[in-house]
Parts: C-alpha cells; sequence; structure tokens
C-alpha cells in the first residue's frame, strides 16, 4: 500500500522507520473520476492528495464562464489548493480530474500533527515548497516574457507525454493562447 508515496518521500528525505508507519496510517486512498473536482472554488480545503494514478489540472473560471489552466499535475506529485488551505480561506481554483485517478489524501490536521512530530516533515514540506515556488516563478516569467511557439515548446520539453491525453484547448488554455492559435503553432511546426 502507498509504495510509490514512500519511495516519493525518501528521494527527498531520510525517513525513520517510525515516521513511514506514521504516515502510512494518515493516508486515504481516493478515487476521482474524469472529470470531477477535487476541490472547487468556495471550499475551504481540509486535505491535500498525492496522485498515484491519473491526471489533474488546476484552473479558474472568471465571471463569463471562461477556463484559465494554471499547471497540470501528473502522477507522482502533490495536489492542493495550499494557500486557502493554510489560511483556512475558500480556494479560487478548481482542481479537475482529467482521467480517472487514484489518490492518496492527507487530512490538513492530521499532517500538521505528524509534523510536530519529527523535524524529517518539515524538511519534506521545505524542499517540496521550494520546488513548487521555483516552478511558479519559471511558469510566471515564461508567459511575461516568451512568445507562444517558445511555450509550447518548453510545454512539450516538461510534459512530453501529455499532448496525447488531453484536449488541445486544454493545452492551450495553459499557453494562454487560442485554440486556433495553437494549431497555427502546430501546423508550422510540422512543416
Amino acid at each position: 500500500m502507498a509504495q510509490s508515496f514512500i519511495s516519493f518521500v525518501k528521494r527527498i528525505i531520510d525517513l525513520p522507520e517510525a515516521e513511514e508507519a506514521k504516515i502510512l496510517k494518515l493516508l486515504k486512498p481516493a478515487k476521482i473520476a474524469k472529470g470531477e473536482y477535487y476541490i472547487r472554488e468556495g471550499q475551504i480545503p481540509k486535505k491535500f492528495g498525492f496522485v498515484e494514478q491519473g491526471l489533474f489540472r488546476y484552473l479558474y473560471i472568471n465571471n463569463k464562464g471562461t477556463e484559465f489552466t494554471k499547471n497540470f499535475i501528473l502522477e507522482n506529485n502533490f495536489i492542493s489548493a495550499y494557500s486557502a488551505m493554510i489560511s483556512q480561506q475558500p480556494s479560487r481554483m478548481f482542481i479537475e480530474a482529467l482521467e480517472d485517478s487514484f489518490l492518496y489524501d492527507i487530512s490538513y490536521n492530521d499532517w500538521l500533527e505528524l509534523k510536530k512530530g519529527h523535524e524529517c516533515w518539515n524538511q519534506f514540506l521545505v524542499t517540496i515548497l521550494e520546488k513548487a515556488f521555483s516552478t511558479k516563478e519559471i511558469r510566471e516569467r515564461d508567459l511575461l516574457l516568451l512568445e507562444a511557439q517558445e511555450r509550447y515548446a518548453l510545454f512539450k520539453k516538461e510534459f512530453p507525454t501529455l499532448e496525447h491525453r488531453i484536449k488541445q484547448h486544454l493545452i492551450a488554455s495553459y499557453l494562454g493562447i487560442s485554440p486556433i492559435s495553437l494549431s497555427r503553432i502546430r501546423n508550422k511546426l510540422a512543416r
């Protein structure tokens, strides 16, 4: 049970056996069907998840119903509306399953208690947050400074298998362009 999660943690920190046993007791298996939401805008998050199988996206929807894809979350990654969870405020984003998915949930309150018990969990958290912050910073820079074709090339490099798993309009949304613009870029590169 949860071997992919434990392997993930052990790649980041030295995990004492006692702490491994504690975290395994806190993990709750969950299935999310394609098209369902892990969290919706307006909900106060009480948990976060580790994706063992499947695919998710973070998105915002404006008052006109236009969707904006913030990120894609593949297997062996965490999903969370983190800032809303730690502040116990309503989430401003949605987390949607793009495929039938299997994950392990961890209650935020259980996590807070676990962190108090051993320093390894704080080390783990800092490493995960540093990676997330760096990814966010790079993504924001790319959206501001790069041309659409350059962003598409980076998307293909960062998510090499994703283009065949999701619809093209989601890729366009992630790139900040229209599906028509994405089609033009793909046609140009195919020549």
